[in-house]
C-alpha cells in the first residue's frame, strides 16, 4: 500500500508514537523508512544568541557569545542527530529500510518539501492539540503538512503540555491521498 513512509520526529512526547506507528506501517507494508527531524527556532532548547552590548564596546564578550553560541548550536545539532541515529538503528534491527535527514528551517515546509521530493506515499506526523492562541502564535506544523502534502498524512493526537497512555494510543486518520 505504503512504499515510502516520512516519520516527522520532534523532541514531543508523541514523537515515540510517530515512531513506533510508522516503523510498524513500514514492517507491515516492507516500505521504506525516513526519519525527519526539521531544526527550528521554535524548538525547546533552541540556541539563542545574546549580543553583551555593543561589539565594538566589547569585542572579547561579543567573541565569547559567539563562541559559546557555536558551541550550543554544535550540542542541540548532535542531540537531534543522536535521536535520529538511534531511531534508525532500531528499525535497522527489525529489517526496515531506513535514513533520516535533519534540515534547519520550517517544519511543514520542509516536511512537504521532503516528502515531495522523496516520493514519500504517507506522512506521519504528531499533533500536540494547540487550540486558540497558541496554535495562532506557534503555529500548527500537522495541519501545514495536512493542507500542504503531496501524499497520504497520519496524524496522532497528543494532548498540549502532558500525555496520557490512552492520550498517545488515540491515533486517528486525518488526511488522504490527494
Amino acid at each position: 500500500m505504503f512504499n515510502k513512509i516520512l516519520a516527522a520526529i520532534d523532541a514531543s512526547e508523541c514523537s515515540k508514537q510517530v515512531f513506533e506507528t510508522a516503523l510498524s506501517l513500514a514492517k507491515l507494508n516492507n516500505a521504506e523508512l525516513m526519519l525527519l527531524h526539521v531544526i527550528s527556532p521554535l524548538d525547546e532548547g533552541y540556541p539563542t544568541l545574546i549580543f553583551p552590548g555593543a561589539a565594538d564596546v566589547y569585542p572579547s564578550l561579543y567573541e565569547e557569545a559567539i563562541e559559546s553560541y557555536k558551541q550550543q548550536w554544535q550540542e542541540f545539532e548532535q542531540q537531534g542527530l543522536d535521536i535520529l541515529r538511534s531511531l534508525a538503528s532500531q528499525a535497522r534491527e527489525l529489517g526496515v529500510t531506513v535514513e533520516f535527514r535533519q534540515p534547519t528551517g520550517d517544519p511543514g515546509k520542509n516536511i512537504c518539501n521532503i516528502a515531495r521530493s522523496w516520493e514519500a506515499g504517507l506522512i506521519v506526523v504528531g499533533r500536540r492539540g494547540h487550540k486558540g492562541l497558541s496554535e495562532l502564535l506557534l503555529g500548527s506544523v500537522s495541519n501545514y503538512v495536512l493542507h500542504h502534502a503531496p501524499c497520504s498524512v497520519l496524524t496522532l493526537q497528543g494532548i498540549a503540555g502532558t500525555s496520557t497512555e490512552s492520550d498517545r494510543a488515540d491515533a486517528q486518520v486525518v488526511g488522504a491521498t490527494r
